[in-house]
């Protein structure tokens, strides 16, 4: 049983997320698990991120989790700098993230709206 474990393990997701901070917690996660033959398929056909595809371009979130090529990469805004720590374990809880980068662009922060460049 306790070798049966590891497959109870959430796989590494990609999506949107809100961060509440007065909460200390996000609200509203979309996310897709990033499956093997997900990254295989993408290698192939030569795409170079794996993104959640938002249910309304319109909506400003305040993250985003892609893969790109061989990592995660967590897009924010200069708001998420001074949380790291704490982001980082929100992370990992809600995207079961092993590894992965935070890149961050004025796109992100309150008050601007989704470019649709990565």
């Amino acid at each position: 049983m306790k070798d049966m474990k590891s497959f109870d393990e959430p796989m590494p997701a990609v999506g949107i997320f809100w961060y509440d901070p007065e909460e200390h917690d996000f609200f509203g996660v979309y996310k897709k698990e990033l499956t093997p033959k997900m990254v295989e398929d993408a290698k192939a056909s030569g795409i170079k991120v794996i993104n959640y595809e938002e249910p309304d371009h319109r909506q400003n979130t305040r993250g985003r989790v892609a893969w790109a090529v061989d990592h995660f990469v967590v897009f924010v805004g200069q708001w998420a700098k001074d949380i790291e720590e704490e982001l980082t374990a929100l992370l990992e809880k809600y995207f079961a993230l092993p590894y992965f980068e935070f890149k961050y662009d004025e796109h992100w922060d309150l008050g601007h709206g989704w470019s649709g460049d990565l």
